[in-house]
C-alpha cells in the first residue's frame, strides 16, 4: 500500500475535474501533482473554479505534454469519448495506473463500441480494462491498471436490478425497461443551447429516445450479471436540477416475489457494500438524499401475483456517476480502505 498518490487528472477542467478536486481535498493520501487543460492551460486552479478558492494555491492548469517529466503513480483521464484512448495508452504504456472516466474502455467489444462512439485505436487494451463498478468487480479493480469508470446511467441502472440478474430471476424474453432522469451537469460544462438555463428551467423531457450511448453499456452489464443476453429498453429525460439521476427500472420475474422478500434479497447482496444504501419497505430514494455523496439509494416495490417489480435507485452522477466512483476505484487499486475520503454526508438542502 503506497502512503501518498502522486495523482495527475487529464482534462480537467469540466464538472468531472472540478468534483475529482473538491473530493479530493480531504482525501488523506493524495496529492494533485498536475492538472491539465487545453483551454485554461496556465490559468491557476481557483480561477476557473472560483469554489475552491485558497485550497489549490499554486496549482495551475498546464499542458498534456509537461506531465511526461513528472513522477506521476496514477492518472485520471477526464477526456471525452475518443480523445481519451490515445491519451490512456500512452500512460499505459509509461506505467502509470489510470482510472479512465469516459466511455472507451467500458465496452468489452470493440465492434458494438465503433457503432455507437466511432472508431477505437487502442483496441489492445480493451481486455486489459477492468470495469469500474466495484459492487460488480472489486476483486478484479484491485489488480487492475487500467480500470473504465462506469457510466452515470448505468450505474444506477445497473445496482438497481443486480442482485436480480446474479441470481438468474427475471423472466427469459422479457424486456428491462430502464426509465431514468438527469440534472443538467450530466450534459458537461461546455456552453449549450439545449442545457441552458432558460430552455431548461420549467421543462422536463426524454432525450435521444432509442439511441442514447449508454445503451450497450446497460446491456452488457445486464447480461454479464444474468449470464445470458438481456434486452434493455433504455429513455433518458432531462430534470431541471443541476445534479442527480433518478432511475426507475421495470422487470418481470419468473416466479413472483412479494416486496418483503424482494427487499430480503436485496438486503443480502447489498448489506455490507459501504456506498448502497436499502432503504425501508414503502420508501422510495430522493435526490436530494443523495445529492454531492458517492450513495446509491435504492427502494423497490412487487407484486408477487403478476411478477412484476419496479426498483428506483438516485445517485448524484457527478459523485457515484464519476468522480466519486473513480475515487472509490483508486482506493481499490491502491489497497486504501474503500470509503477513505468519500464519507462527507449527502447535501439534502
Amino acid at each position: 500500500m503506497i502512503s501518498e498518490i502522486s495523482a495527475a487528472i487529464i482534462g480537467g477542467s469540466g464538472f468531472t475535474g472540478l468534483e475529482l478536486l473538491r473530493i479530493l481535498k480531504c482525501h488523506p493520501n493524495v496529492k494533485i501533482t498536475a492538472i491539465t487543460s487545453r483551454q485554461f492551460s496556465g490559468k491557476a486552479v481557483e480561477e476557473v473554479f472560483p469554489s475552491l478558492r485558497g485550497l489549490y494555491e499554486g496549482l495551475n492548469f498546464t499542458t498534456l505534454e509537461s506531465t511526461d517529466a513528472m513522477n506521476i503513480d496514477l492518472v485520471f483521464c477526464c477526456l471525452p469519448h475518443a480523445a481519451s484512448m490515445d491519451v490512456v495508452s500512452r500512460f499505459i504504456k509509461a506505467g502509470v495506473k489510470v482510472i479512465d472516466l469516459s466511455a472507451d474502455f467500458r465496452i468489452k467489444d470493440a465492434a458494438v463500441y465503433e457503432k455507437w462512439y466511432g472508431p477505437h485505436t487502442s483496441k489492445y487494451l480493451l481486455d486489459e480494462a477492468v470495469y469500474g463498478l466495484p459492487e460488480m468487480n472489486r476483486d478484479s479493480i484491485k489488480k487492475a491498471a487500467l480500470v473504465a469508470n462506469p457510466g452515470c446511467y448505468p450505474t444506477g441502472a445497473t445496482l438497481a436490478v443486480m442482485p436480480l440478474l446474479k441470481e438468474g430471476l427475471l423472466k427469459q424474453g422479457a424486456a428491462v425497461i430502464v426509465d431514468s432522469k438527469s440534472g443538467v451537469s450530466g450534459a458537461g460544462r461546455a456552453l449549450c443551447e439545449a442545457t441552458s438555463f432558460v430552455e431548461v428551467a420549467g421543462g422536463f423531457k426524454a432525450y435521444k429516445v432509442g439511441g442514447h450511448r449508454h445503451t450497450p453499456e446497460i446491456a452488457q452489464n445486464f447480461s454479464t450479471l444474468a449470464g445470458t443476453d438481456v434486452d434493455v429498453v433504455f429513455t433518458p429525460h432531462l430534470l431541471p436540477v443541476s445534479r442527480g439521476i433518478l432511475t426507475t427500472l421495470y422487470a418481470t420475474l419468473d416466479k413472483g416475489l412479494t416486496t418483503a422478500e424482494l427487499h430480503g434479497l436485496y438486503k443480502e447482496t447489498y448489506g455490507n457494500e459501504p456506498f448502497v444504501r436499502l432503504l425501508p419497505e414503502g420508501e422510495f430514494p430522493n435526490l436530494n438524499q443523495v445529492r454531492a455523496s458517492n450513495y446509491c439509494d435504492i427502494g423497490l416495490w412487487s407484486d408477487a401475483g403478476s411478477g412484476q417489480v419496479i426498483i428506483i435507485s438516485a445517485i448524484d452522477n457527478l459523485v457515484k456517476g464519476a468522480s466519486g466512483q473513480a475515487v472509490q476505484n483508486m482506493n481499490l487499486v491502491f489497497g486504501l480502505e474503500e470509503r477513505t475520503g468519500l464519507m462527507a454526508a449527502p447535501q439534502s438542502i
